[in-house]
Order: C-alpha cells, then sequence, then structure tokens
C-alpha cells in the first residue's frame, strides 16, 4: 500500500506521542481517534491522535506541513489543530497551525485546578478510511514491538452515520511485558521480536502452530553499542537483534511466503518504526557475513524504506531475521534528531555483538565457510582414529581410551567410539570459531575436560591420576607395533 501524506504526516505525530509519554513518569495512553462525519460528497474523516504524556513544546508541529512542491491534493488543507497542558499548567492551550506554517493561538481553557498532563492533535481529511485504518493498524503493530514501557496503544473507529453513533476498537495493546523483574530496553525488543517472528512477520494477528511449538526454534543473538563522544551527540544507543529460525521438517504450504531466503531488516529510531537511513543501511551491507557463515546475495530497499537482505546457499526450512533499534539517552522528537558519523561504526558493532552472542549460546550455529569445510572432515578423520585406536590388542590401551571418551562400559563398541571421538572433533572446532574465543589461549584439547585442565595435568600416576604424556606414548607404541 503507498503511503501517503496523510499516512505519513499520521505516523509522524504518533511518532512524537510517543516521545512525550517516555518523558512522563506516569503510564500512558496513545489513542488514535478516525471519525467519520455524516455522509456529503466528499466523506470527511477527522483524525485524532492524543496522549497523556508531557505537554507539548510545539517545536515538534514545525515541519507537519506540505513541502516544496509537494502537493497535498484535495485529501488534506494542511490545517491542524493542537491541544495540550503540563501538570504544572493553570490553563489547557489550544494552538491552530495552517497550511502557511503559522502557528496561531487561540483562546485557552482552565484547569480549574486539576492536575494533568497530555496533547491533542486533530486533523481533517477524505482518504479512504480502509486506508487509514489499513496504514495504522500495520504502523503500531510494528510499535508493540519495542514493547515500550507503561505506553498503552488503541486505535477506534467512530461513525456518526445513521441513526445510532457507533465507535468500534480495532487495535488495544499495552507495552507491559508480565515478568517479575524489571526489563532492558534491548530485553523487551528481543521479547516483541520474537512475538513478530512466530507470527511470520506478516501475520501479525495470530500465531503459526503448524510451524512453531514454542519459542525452542528460535535462536537468538542481540548486541547493544552505544556512544556519548561529544557535546553534541546526546548520547546514542545501538541495538540489534539477529533471530534464525531452524525449523525440524518442511513448514505448511501456508507458510512458505515467509519462509523464504530474503530477510526484510526491520528498523527503529527512537522508539518508533522508521525506514532505514543510508548509514545504517551501508553499514548492515558492509558486515563480513561469510565469517559467519552467511553468504550475502544481493540487497535493495524495498517500497517501504526497508532494507531487504537476500541470502545464498541457507540450509533448508532456515529463516534469518534481523530487527535494528536505534535511539538517543535523551529524548528526541523527530525533527529533532540530530545527525551521528558514529552511527555506522556503533550499527557495525551492535551487529557483530549480536552475532558473536548467538555463536557463543548456540555452539554449531554461524560457524565460519572456513570451519565449515574442517568440520566435513571430522567423519573421516573420526573413522581412522577409531579404526586405529580399536587394532590394537592392547586392553588396558583400550580401556584408557575409552574412559578418556566418557565411555564407561568395559565393553568397547566401535559404532559408539567413532561417533564419540567425531563429536570432540565437532566440538573444538565450533569452539574455535568463535569470535569471543580469539585470544592467544591455547586451543582445546580434542579429548581433554575442561576441569581436568584446570586442575593440573601432569599428576603422577601412581596417585590414580591422569597422565596425558604416559597417553601419548602408549598409544605412539600402538603405532609402531602395527607398522
Amino acid at each position: 500500500m503507498e503511503n501517503s501524506i496523510i499516512q505519513q504526516i499520521c505516523q509522524n505525530l504518533i511518532c512524537s506521542a510517543i516521545q512525550r509519554c517516555r518523558k512522563s513518569e506516569n503510564p500512558c495512553v496513545l489513542s488514535i481517534l478516525l471519525k467519520i462525519s455524516p455522509d456529503s460528497d466528499n466523506q470527511i474523516i477527522q483524525i485524532s491522535i492524543s496522549d497523556t504524556g508531557v505537554g507539548s513544546s510545539l517545536v515538534e508541529f514545525q515541519d507537519l506541513h506540505c513541502k516544496g512542491n509537494q502537493i497535498c491534493g484535495d485529501k488534506w488543507d494542511g490545517a491542524i489543530d493542537i491541544t495540550t497542558t503540563s501538570f504544572g499548567d493553570e490553563e489547557i492551550y489550544h494552538y491552530k497551525l495552517n497550511s502557511k506554517k503559522r502557528l496561531i493561538r487561540l483562546p485557552s481553557t482552565p484547569k480549574n485546578g486539576v492536575k494533568f498532563s497530555g496533547t491533542e492533535v486533530s486533523l481533517s481529511t477524505t482518504e479512504s478510511i480502509d486506508n487509514l485504518v489499513q496504514g495504522i493498524t500495520c504502523f503500531l503493530k510494528m510499535v508493540i514491538i519495542l514493547k515500550i514501557d507503561k505506553v498503552a496503544v488503541e486505535l477506534l473507529v467512530a461513525c456518526t452515520t445513521g441513526p445510532k453513533p457507533s465507535c468500534e476498537t480495532l487495535f488495544l495493546a499495552s507495552g507491559d511485558i508480565p515478568v517479575p523483574y524489571p526489563m532492558s530496553n534491548v530485553e523487551r525488543l528481543i521479547f516483541g521480536f520474537e512475538d513478530h517472528v512466530l507470527k511470520h512477520g506478516s501475520k501479525l494477528d495470530e500465531e503459526c502452530k503448524s510451524c512453531f511449538t514454542s519459542r525452542d526454534y528460535l535462536k537468538v543473538g542481540s548486541g547493544v553499542a552505544n556512544s556519548t563522544e561529544t557535546l553534541r551527540n546526546t548520547g546514542e544507543v545501538l541495538e540489534a537483534v539477529i533471530i534464525i529460525t531452524e525449523l525440524p521438517e518442511e513448514p505448511s504450504p501456508s507458510c512458505l511466503i515467509t519462509r523464504g531466503t530474503t530477510t526484510k531488516v526491520l528498523f527503529f529510531q527512537d522508539f518508533a518504526p522508521s525506514s532505514i537511513p543510508l548509514i545504517p543501511m551501508n553499514a548492515l551491507t558492509s558486515i563480513d557475513w561469510k565469517s559467519y557463515g552467511l553468504s550475502l546475495k544481493a540487497n535493495a530497499p524495498d517500497g517501504e524504506g526497508q532494507l531487504v537482505l537476500e541470502w545464498e546457499n541457507l540450509p533448508p526450512f532456515t529463516h534469518v531475521d534481523i530487527a535494528i533499534h536505534s535511539y538517543h539517552i535523551k529524548i528526541m522528537f523527530p525533527q529533532a534528531q540530530p545527525k551521528s558519523y558514529s552511527e555506522r561504526k556503533l550499527l557495525k558493532k551492535a551487529l557483530k555483538l549480536a552475532l558473536d552472542d548467538m555463536k557463543e549460546r548456540f555452539p554449531g550455529v554461524l560457524l565460519s565457510a572456513h570451519a565449515l569445510k574442517i568440520r566435513n572432515y571430522a567423519p573421516d578423520l573420526a573413522k581412522s582414529i577409531a579404526g586405529l585406536v580399536l587394532s590394537s590388542s592392547d586392553l588396558d590401551f583400550l580401556g584408557e581410551c575409552n574412559s578418556l571418551l566418557g565411555l564407561h562400559s568395559q565393553e568397547i563398541d566401535e559404532q559408539n567410539f567413532e561417533n564419540h571421538i567425531r563429536d570432540k572433533i565437532t566440538k573444538v572446532i565450533e569452539m574455535n570459531d568463535r569470535k569471543l574465543q580469539k585470544s592467544k589461549e591455547s586451543a582445546p584439547f580434542l579429548f581433554g575436560d575442561d576441569s581436568i585442565h584446570e586442575e593440573g595435568f601432569h599428576e603422577k600416576e601412581e596417585d590414580g591420576g591422569f597422565n596425558i604424556k604416559r597417553n601419548e606414548r602408549i598409544f605412539n607404541d600402538e603405532r609402531k607395533n602395527l607398522a
């Protein structure tokens, strides 16, 4: 659906309302009311966007008009009515912003000692009610992914036509998360983004039970980077969340639309959905994805200003989802957002932290192309080692090897023995491929236990200890005998 001038204005007004709610220390309600006036030649829709946050500074409305040669046509006259007040105010202030960007102050209304705060912005349009409802609903469903703390959102449609006026609630959601402990912004993003992925993105109203039975199918990694380097920068924070879905079997045909090789990157700016700017777009495409086992085939912005990544060689029934949130520590309104030249660097750092986090939490995931190539040799190598060891007739040696692999049975099972060697080799390859393991520390032993290394591995043989040098000598002696 084309994002019309009216849709853009509504989204901008909703974003400003979100910032006012964030500034408030109290729970807030953000309400969007679409009121259909009586029938006429051109049906008029009155749009009212109100919130119970702090009062408006009015600066945020300066750019809400038809810019340059952009034609509003007959769907909006460019006028906006503003009503706002703060807790400390004794009056409710009324303003009108006309199409010439002139802010006119109207007579105020006394509050009579009542303490409350909030802002209501309204405008009239001949835009189709169906287009408005569809566009605003989709936008609000993206807003709730962020699970903004203590903000409830609702969309209502009121109809004054006919003998009985009616009002219908089309959307109702709260940012509160039912958990017994407070959550950080990135934890809320993870929680909301998981919900989004479980609903397969486009199916935002229901989870697909034919594919998902729980969140266990989702592998999640997150990263946060921030900067307060300059006085002009109010403190920019970049959050990145990456989710890889691996279904155990082919999904139902109804889900194939959203389980392809493409990723639509969701971008949020200061707690609201946004089209992705050029700087973050370049940062995404400059990531060394191959070092994480992902091959980027193509990338391009879609019609809604989001970036779409296309992957090569994704495993069957696998999908990659990415969400990015850029915000400032100091609350910023859409028109007051400063440009940050470090945004590209911060985003790359946040993405790499998210990828490394996933590698650390889920061994074997996001292995580099080099590690995958080496891992392909693990079965043959394990078979060769198992064959060499099991060809020995020294029962003590076989028992030691069996014990070394964690097999406590006295009987040697050739297939089980080979599988354990393969698993040990694979585990080491995966450990060494993790970005967090990139240090000067020595590589882990194939057949060692971490607790053994910590305690020391040169214990005396007569004390019942485990002597690696002795095992190496036995192994070399057996190899000479076989030769």
